[in-house]
């Protein structure tokens, strides 16, 4: 019996389709089907009812697929005490990475790693819509702290990000400038939706309070969030890094100067429920000791401009 064939099969019970599961993992259908098939004559039971459109799992299904999710992360970690982390990666990665200033130090990050290991292939989805990361056969994402669910994920933290009020002199001399955090709720605020579907009308101020905004533009991406920002749209939340050249030049001002900061975090999340593979964990391993190097050389503090990996950035 072939682990590969099992761990077909489980992306066959996630995606919940044949079709799907070979378009996710660009597999011809019949393969998948073949494969499938050889499993079941294997194992001497059908593990799926077969319908026009969508497969359910048997009883027998259910139970095998219950029982090889823990047997195939002890082989992926297995694998990975035996083979040592100078063996070679192989495989495939489907990373979601949601539209972060740390975008481009990420991607750098990635492709030193795929420098490492070229017989690794890897497939990047930078998107602000929610993802089913089980179904769509989602490896890891790079994501916010309020994006996702703390109870279908394991988390890593791996940046933090000062967070500050920002608001266009145009929109300043037209609206007038908020002296008192109590005074936002009488400003026009541009509102975020999380890729969970949560809108971001609760904002911190500082690291202790929270104060409800109310405002007529509702956005799910940074760079319309700042566009919207900078023509006068309303006073915006974001990252600093996100915004600084946009200060720097006059465009943009900083609200409330004289307050801390709210931090924001980031972190590389997986499905709890799924096994990790040796790819998988190899790559997590990787992004922490990369993107703290970074964060430790000051790379990560601001945008990049220029092409370069991560561990030349100073």
């Amino acid at each position: 019996m072939k682990t590969e064939d099992i761990a077909l099969f489980h992306r066959i019970v996630e995606t919940g389709s044949l079709v799907e599961a070979a378009d996710i993992l660009n597999l011809p259908k019949s393969t998948l089907s073949r494969r499938l098939q050889s499993l079941e004559d294997e194992l001497n039971v059908k593990l799926f009812h077969r319908q026009s459109r969508t497969m359910t799992l048997t009883a027998s299904g259910s139970h095998f697929y219950d029982k090889t999710t823990g047997m195939l992360a002890t082989l992926e970690q297995t694998l990975s005490e035996l083979t040592g982390q100078d063996s070679e990666v192989a495989g495939h990665l489907r990373i979601l990475i949601y539209p972060i200033p740390a975008l481009v130090h990420i991607t750098h990050a990635i492709f030193d790693f795929m420098d490492e290991h070229p017989e690794l292939t890897v497939e990047i989805i930078v998107s602000s819509e929610p993802q089913d990361m089980i179904r769509n056969n989602i490896d890891l994402a790079f994501m916010l702290e309020d994006a996702f669910n703390e109870n279908e994920m394991v988390a890593r933290h791996i940046l933090t990000e000062k967070v500050h009020f920002f608001a266009s002199p145009e929109y300043i001399v037209q609206s007038g400038n908020p002296s008192t955090p109590e005074a936002l709720a009488q400003h026009n605020f541009i509102l975020f939706r999380y890729p969970n579907g949560r809108i971001f009308n609760e904002v911190p101020f500082g690291n202790d309070r929270m104060f409800s905004v109310k405002g007529n533009l509702c956005v799910n991406s940074l760079d319309t969030c700042l566009e919207a920002t900078l023509l006068g749209r309303g006073i915006a939340m974001m990252p600093l890094t996100f915004a600084q050249e946009h200060v720097d030049a006059g465009k943009l001002e900083m609200l409330f100067k004289e307050i801390e900061p709210h931090e924001g975090h980031c972190y590389l999340v997986y499905p709890s429920r799924r096994f990790i593979s040796l790819a998988s964990q190899r790559f997590i391993d990787f992004m922490m000791e990369a993107m703290e190097e970074c964060i430790q050389n000051g790379g990560c503090d601001r945008s990049v401009s220029i092409r370069g990996a991560i561990k030349s950035m100073k």
